[in-house]
């Protein structure tokens, strides 16, 4: 699933359109390396959110077309 389409389904960021942006500025990194929004998302990555005064740091424990509100978060966990 490419990286601005996995932000936006699993809420860590609303709109895929800003996804796309955030992507495109450089603010978001996987695996500390910065990433297009085209990038492919795999099990186990991190990926970090530089946006808003804290960066957000999580890791993708699963890939899922479409969830919701209540199960969004399952897919990816909070570290750092």
């Amino acid at each position: 699933m490419r990286l601005d389409k996995y932000l936006k389904v699993t809420r860590i960021i609303k709109r895929r359109t800003v996804a796309n942006e955030a992507c495109d500025a450089g603010k978001i990194l996987v695996n500390d390396k910065p990433a297009r929004a085209s990038y492919d998302v795999k099990l186990n990555d991190i990926i970090t959110v530089n946006m808003g005064s804290k960066p957000l740091k999580v890791k993708v424990l699963g890939i899922s077309e479409y969830a919701t509100k209540d199960n969004a978060a399952e897919n990816y966990e909070v570290i750092g």
